[in-house]
């Protein structure tokens, strides 16, 4: 049979049209879905995925994948997941879906289950840095730090990410190894030299080292970069009140305050330096701002135990310090401000059990064991007050061995009363003055004390108790977020 290949005539747009009705083709809307997806039009786009759904009877693997992020988007994990399971089964061999399939499992906190779908997606692209990377945020969730650390390094061989470097820091400052975190956002320094957030971390750590030049050096690049990172301004400005220039401090913390005027660290850190300028009134105002929008941080607690104890309100300072002891059990200051509270409501008896529990937490304050022996000399009981003056002689001997620390002056002035009325004499050894300004916020300094009154804090006292250095306790989402914004100095 011949065919007259002039005679043919091509079929004409409605004709393909009627073909294309009577034959549906599964994915012929996906380009629409698409369009209104990336444009964030979610309601014409959930339209479309209906419609498609209903003309494949519900196997449109693609309108079933972007249903299932918008669901995720909109706070319904569980149907998300359940969607993406049904991607799974429709394609066994795409890890796409798998990763999302562990996604939303992390997300509604099955960390074990989201690892082992992890696991499958890494059998079928074993050079994806992204499997790598959230199989090593799940195991630091899980507390299984070896194997996290193992595929955080495995997706850095794959391909260098500034949150897979942050997320490796994490693991070191979980671990409490401050220097191998420093190593790490180095690194990560050195591949990302302008991110913010890496130079600010850093900065944070070496403040929490008081490496203080080096702190200044990476916030200042922070801030040179990005004039308007709170959490480095606010870092700056708690430099700047650890060496007593509070009203300069302050100027930062009201450009703060205009970006985060919520922070608890911030009107804490406010409230203490009201404190260092001897305005009280206005610095118990901005602590209990603080203490309301943070109840559980104990070290607004403390400073607002100490504010109470330095105006003499007793009653008030043993309820914070009693808050405070309850969430942080093993710091021997508060024991020994407790102490101190109660000596001066008379309670005697309770005075001496928390010295005692204070002597036996504490290694190294000897303003410590030199309160207790106050206390116990003003009971009548000498000898076991020269057992606590004799231990702060240790402790003072172990210090001046150490480094050369600045004591306060009027802590001298009553250990030396102290050891002339025990009858040890007054020439009591003490370090020489430090020249480094940096030591008078290390050691813990006594206020005014007449004879044996028992002396109450200062300002110098609060040195590890003020919210200066960040804390990295929690653990961030999966997502390219980056760290979350934690507590302490400079966060939220």
């Amino acid at each position: 049979m011949h065919l007259d290949r002039g005679s043919y005539m091509p079929p004409t747009r409605d004709q393909i049209h009627s073909l294309a009705l009577e034959f549906p083709i599964l994915e012929k809307q996906n380009w629409l879905i698409h369009l209104h997806y990336i444009h964030k039009d979610y309601e014409a786009c959930k339209a479309v995925i209906k419609e498609q759904l209903r003309e494949t009877q519900g196997l449109c693997e693609y309108a079933l994948y972007v249903q299932a992020l918008i669901f995720r988007l909109e706070g319904n994990i569980q149907d998300s997941l359940e969607l993406f399971q049904t991607c799974a089964v429709l394609s066994p061999q795409c890890a796409d879906n798998l990763k999302q399939v562990a996604r939303s499992l992390f997300l509604l906190g099955k960390h074990k289950a989201a690892t082992e779908v992890y696991n499958e997606a890494a059998k079928l692209n074993q050079k994806d840095w992204e499997i790598c990377h959230n199989l090593g945020v799940c195991y630091i969730y899980l507390k299984q730090f070896n194997k996290a650390r193992d595929q955080l390094h495995h997706a850095l061989h794959l391909n260098r990410h500034d949150l897979t470097y942050i997320m490796l820091g994490k693991i070191h400052l979980l671990e409490g190894n401050l220097d191998k975190a420093i190593e790490i956002y180095k690194k990560a320094v050195e591949f990302s030299p302008e991110n913010t957030e890496l130079l600010t971390t850093l900065g944070l750590l070496y403040l929490q080292l008081g490496i203080y030049q080096k702190a200044f050096e990476y916030l200042g690049n922070a801030l040179t970069y990005d004039p308007t990172n709170y959490k480095a301004i606010l870092a700056a400005g708690s430099m700047m009140q650890t060496h007593g220039d509070f009203d300069v401090a302050l100027t930062k913390y009201r450009i703060v305050a205009c970006a985060v005027p919520e922070s608890p660290p911030l009107w804490n850190n406010i409230g203490m330096c009201f404190f260092g300028k001897k305005k009280y009134v206005a610095a118990i105002s901005c602590l209990k701002r603080a203490n309301y929008l943070a109840p559980f941080d104990w070290k607004i607690l403390y400073n607002l135990g100490l504010v109470h104890l330095t105006m003499q309100q007793y009653a008030s300072a043993f309820h914070f310090l009693s808050a405070a002891i309850n969430f942080q059990p093993k710091m021997a200051e508060l024991y020994m401000l407790l102490a101190v509270a109660l000596t001066n409501l008379e309670d005697t008896e309770n005075a001496k059990r928390a010295y005692a529990e204070a002597v036996h937490l504490d290694k190294c304050n000897p303003l410590v064991n030199l309160n207790y022996a106050v206390l116990l000399y003003n009971q009548g009981q000498k000898r076991e007050a020269l057992a606590q003056y004799q231990e702060m002689e240790k402790k003072v001997n172990l210090l001046k061995d150490s480094s050369s620390l600045e004591f306060d002056s009027e802590m001298v002035e009553v250990a030396q009363k102290l050891g002339a009325a025990l009858h040890v004499g007054e020439a009591l050894v003490w370090t020489k003055p430090a020249k480094d300004s940096r030591s008078q916020h290390r050691t813990t300094s006594a206020s005014k004390a007449a004879c044996f009154q028992q002396p109450l804090g200062s300002n110098q006292a609060l040195g590890q108790a003020m919210s200066s250095a960040a804390a990295y306790r929690k653990l961030p989402s999966e997502r390219g977020e980056g760290r979350e914004k934690e507590e302490r100095n400079i966060d939220e």
